[in-house]
C-alpha cells in the first residue's frame, strides 16, 4: 500500500507486526536511505542485519521469506536490508508476501524504478508492504533537511548559511550531510556540546572552485566519450583544479536527467519530458541532454547519483588519494554510458 511521508516515519520508527515489507524508491535515493536509518535506529544497534542485493534474490527467491521468518542465532532482533531491488525479485518478494509468518522487517531501497514495474505494483497493492517514493525536495524542504541534520550533530545552523549548503549540494541530501558532517567536525560540534555554524568555517571548507568550466567534462562522461573525459581530466590537471569542484555540477546534472527520465518513462513522450524541465535545461544542451536521457535508464541514473555521491565523500581524503579515487569514478560512469550509446 503507498504511504505519505508521515506514514512510512512513524511505520519505520516503530514497525507494526503485520507490514512485511516497506519498499523505498524514487529519483532521490539518498532520502530513501535516510527513511531506512530510521528502522535502523528503532531496531536497535543489537539488532542483527541480514544484507542482500537483487542479484541473490533472483538466484534464490525462497530466501527472502526465509531470513524475514528466521530467528537470530544471538536472541537479538533481527531485520533484512535490501540494496538494488528491481523487478528481478519479483518471486522473491511474492513468497515472503504469501508466506504463513515473517517476523522480521525488510526493508529496501529500489532507486527509481518504472511506475509499470511488476514488483512496484505487487507492493501497492499488498496491505503486507508499505510503499513510499523520495523525489529531490524543493528548496524549502531542503533547508529544512539541512538545518535537521545540523541539528543532529549538534551544530545550530541559521537560515541563511542552511540555503548555501543546499545550493552547495545542489539539493542532494547525502551531499548535504556531507558538507555538514565537515562542519561539525571542524567546530568540534556535538550534540552534548552544540556550536554556531559560522560563514568563516563553511568557507574554509567549501572545496567550491568558481572559476573552473566543468561543462565539457560533463557532457564528456556522462555521454560516454572516453577520449573527451581525458581531454578534459587533463585541463583541469593543468589548471590545478581539485577533482571535488567537478562532482557537484555532474550531480546536479545527473539528478536532472533521472527527473527527466521519470517523466519519459511515464509519458513515453521525450521531448515534452526534456521541454517539462523548464529552465534548467539551457537551449543550448537541449540537443546534448537529450542524448543523455536516452543512454541512460532510470536505475542506470539512479546508480550513477549514488557513485558520485560516494565520490564526494572520498574526495574529502585530499588531493592524492580522493582525486584518485573521484578519476576511477568518472571512468567508470563514462565507460557504461560509452556501452548504452
Amino acid at each position: 500500500m503507498k504511504a505519505s511521508r508521515g506514514q512510512i516515519e512513524k511505520a519505520l520508527d516503530a514497525p507494526p507486526a503485520d507490514i512485511r515489507l516497506f519498499l523505498l524508491h524514487g529519483p532521490d535515493e539518498a532520502g530513501s536511505v535516510a527513511l531506512g536509518k530510521r528502522l535502523e535506529r528503532a531496531m536497535g544497534a543489537q539488532a542483527e542485519r541480514v544484507d542482500l542485493d537483487g542479484s541473490a534474490l533472483r538466484d534464490d527467491p525462497a530466501r527472502l521469506a526465509d531470513e524475514a521468518a528466521s530467528f537470530s542465532m544471538f536472541g537479538d532482533r533481527r531485520w533484512v536490508r535490501i540494496n538494488g531491488m528491481g523487478d528481478e525479485c519479483l518471486p522473491a518478494v511474492t513468497a515472503l508476501l504469501q508466506a504463513p509468518a515473517a517476523g522480521n522487517p525488510v526493508i529496501a531501497v529500489a532507486g527509481a524504478i518504472k511506475s509499470t514495474s511488476k514488483l512496484l505494483k505487487l507492493a501497492l497493492d499488498s496491505p503486507m508492504a508499505m510503499v513510499f517514493a523520495s523525489y529531490q525536495p524543493d528548496a524549502r524542504e531542503a533547508e529544512q533537511i539541512a538545518a535537521a541534520i545540523a541539528r543532529e550533530g549538534g551544530l545550530r545552523l541559521g537560515a541563511d548559511l542552511a540555503k548555501r549548503i543546499v545550493d552547495l549540494a545542489n539539493g542532494n541530501r547525502a551531499l548535504m550531510a556531507g558538507e555538514i558532517e565537515k562542519l561539525v567536525l571542524y567546530l568540534d560540534a556535538s550534540p552534548d556540546s552544540p556550536r554556531e555554524a559560522t560563514a568563516e568555517a563553511l568557507d574554509a571548507l567549501s572545496a567550491d572552485n568558481p572559476d573552473s568550466d566543468a561543462a565539457p567534462l560533463v557532457n564528456a562522461v556522462l555521454g560516454g566519450d572516453l577520449g573527451a573525459m581525458h581531454r578534459e581530466l587533463g585541463r583541469l590537471v593543468e589548471t590545478g583544479t581539485a577533482m571535488a569542484a567537478v562532482l557537484r555540477p555532474l550531480i546536479t546534472r545527473a539528478m536532472l536527467i533521472a527527473n527527466i527520465r521519470m517523466s519519459f518513462d511515464e509519458s513515453g513522450r521525450l521531448e515534452a519530458a526534456v521541454d517539462g524541465a523548464g529552465k534548467q535545461v539551457f537551449w543550448k544542451d537541449k540537443a546534448v541532454v537529450t542524448r543523455q536521457v536516452r543512454i541512460w535508464d532510470a536505475q542506470g541514473i539512479a546508480r550513477v547519483i549514488q557513485r558520485l555521491a560516494q565520490a564526494e565523500r572520498s574526495s574529502r581524503s585530499g588531493r592524492g588519494l580522493g582525486d584518485l579515487l573521484v578519476r576511477h569514478e568518472l571512468l567508470a560512469i563514462a565507460r557504461q554510458a560509452a556501452r548504452e550509446r
